[in-house]
């Protein structure tokens, strides 16, 4: 996946209503790939027809348990999975997470805290992908950033180098590209949970990549500002 928004979704619950909200939310929140199914036998099918980066299963089906689903599907690709259960026991939650699932969530729950749980474990995922490959190159306009060896090279060739904070701001804007990064996300992924204080450091950094990104800093094609609430970078066709 190039960023998270590209990630395949496999949900999986018996219950039809629950799962056209799921795609309805997930589909608002930026996630276009999701297939779902309602029990054991269709979940494999969609399986087997496009492996999924993310699956959410509900634990009771009508042809089996979601326990057993994951195990039959995680023997094929160790694919992230979060489960959805209207078990609320200690123990079912704990041999959910003993099974290898990302994450347990008990019905019924916010759907905001479901979207930020599936943000997060995906992203998890991202990051994976990411030191386990070279990333490619991010291209913005005729210019040229590898962001592996934190290079940035221009139309004429001289190359530019980024700073670590430059880079953790980048891979952080890359990873979402096409959507809006908020400040404290930014801050979280550069400086971490205790950001504060740093907030008006941000702006400064955001200025100076800019100047090793674009070719007029002054009026951005490819790193915007979002009064207000962020920052986004652009995809070639929106700049």
């Amino acid at each position: 996946m190039d960023t998270i928004y590209d990630a395949k979704l496999l949900l999986v619950d018996d219950n039809a209503e629950l799962l056209a909200l799921l795609c309805e939310q997930l589909r608002g929140a930026g996630y276009g790939h999701i297939r779902t199914a309602q029990s054991c036998a269709a979940a494999r099918a969609c399986f087997a027809a496009e492996q999924p980066e993310l699956m959410i299963l509900d634990i009771n089906l009508p042809d089996g348990d979601g326990f057993s689903l994951f195990r039959a599907l995680r023997a094929k690709a160790d694919v992230p999975a979060l489960f959805l259960s209207a078990r609320d026991a200690d123990a079912d939650r704990l041999f959910g997470l003993g099974l290898g699932a990302d994450d347990y969530l008990t019905k019924p729950f916010l759907m905001q805290e479901l979207l930020l749980r599936v943000q997060h474990i995906l992203q998890r995922a991202y990051r994976a992908e990411l030191s386990r490959t070279k990333p490619a190159p991010l291209q913005l306009g005729e210019r040229c950033v590898d962001l592996n060896d934190a290079i940035v090279t221009l139309p004429e060739g001289k190359t530019l180098a980024l700073t670590a904070t430059e880079l953790a701001l980048l891979r952080k804007l890359a990873e979402n590209r096409g959507h809006i990064v908020t400040y404290d996300a930014l801050c979280a992924a550069v400086w971490g949970a205790d950001y504060y204080g740093y907030e008006n450091s941000l702006g400064v950094h955001i200025r100076h990549l800019r100047e090793k990104l674009e070719a007029e800093p002054g009026a951005p094609q490819f790193l915007r500002t979002v009064r207000g609430i962020g920052y986004k970078l652009t995809k070639g066709e929106e700049a």
